[in-house]
């Protein structure tokens, strides 16, 4: 059996789409923290700067 959902308010919509958004957004800016950065943001230390390159690795993203 299949359940259906509609939104009772148009808030309920809007809701969804700032979360999704939101979301999105966030995957965009992970994903050009562990593929493109190379240190860039971080420059404050090396922490964030290595966690991202041992991603790249994991990721088989090339990086050296």
């Amino acid at each position: 059996m299949a359940i259906a959902h509609s939104p009772a308010r148009e808030t309920d919509s809007l809701a969804t789409v700032l979360v999704t958004v939101g979301v999105v957004l966030l995957a965009l800016l992970t994903l050009y923290l562990v593929g493109f950065d190379q240190g860039t943001l971080s420059r404050g230390g090396m922490f964030l700067h290595e966690l991202m390159h041992d991603g790249r690795h994991l990721l088989g993203v090339p990086c050296h």
